[in-house]
């Protein structure tokens, strides 16, 4: 008899003096998000990766918007990160590995992740505009880079083509959550294996 596995869920609390935020995951969930930052576009890209990662997503943030989005848009990755590592555990029987092409009208883009226990960020993204909305486009750069320092992946972002800002991030955000689905899958030839000749990640 097979025994039940352990819900992959977790809530992560950080509160500074710049931001306030709570995250709750669940990487077996169906999709649904509840997310309020602040900031509608940022919101709105979330919500990808809830709905196309299949990860139930409930995030609140309060952030000094009177100055701008950074610390916000950064300490929610951040935030993120840390749930992911908790909710991911010791990593045994994931696929680990996951890579998703999405295209959405003219852009296209690649992501590729490595659930590997080392934080590495690569990313090429010619961001056409500087503002998407009230989202300043260099900071998905900064929410990229603190969700790998504190999930401890390794993550490749290229946006291969694209000529409106939206539909680059979109893409983006959208290829991130395919592919931490894919990553995160439960692989039954492996079942209860670490997916490394090391023995851990």
């Amino acid at each position: 008899m097979t025994a039940p596995i352990a819900p992959r869920t977790a809530e992560v609390s950080r509160n500074t003096a710049e931001t306030q935020i709570t995250v709750k995951i669940n990487l077996d969930g169906t999709g649904q998000s509840k997310l309020s930052t602040g900031i509608g576009f940022f919101d709105h890209m979330l919500d990808q990766i809830a709905r196309h990662g299949l990860i139930d997503l409930d995030i609140h943030a309060v952030g000094d918007l009177h100055i701008d989005g950074h610390h916000t848009v950064e300490d929610v990755g951040i935030t993120l990160g840390q749930a992911f590592a908790k909710a991911v555990g010791d990593k045994k029987g994931i696929r680990r590995y996951g890579h998703a092409y999405v295209p959405l009208d003219e852009a296209l883009s690649r992501v590729v992740v490595d659930f590997s226990g080392r934080p590495g960020l690569i990313m090429h993204v010619p961001f056409k505009s500087g503002m998407i909305g009230e989202f300043d486009s260099q900071l998905a750069f900064e929410f990229f880079q603190g969700f790998v320092n504190h999930a401890f992946v390794t993550l490749h972002i290229d946006n291969l083509r694209g000529e409106n800002a939206h539909h680059q991030a979109e893409t983006v955000f959208k290829a991130f959550a395919r592919a931490l689905r894919a990553a995160l899958e439960l692989d039954p030839r492996s079942a209860g294996m670490i997916p490394s000749t090391k023995g851990s990640l």
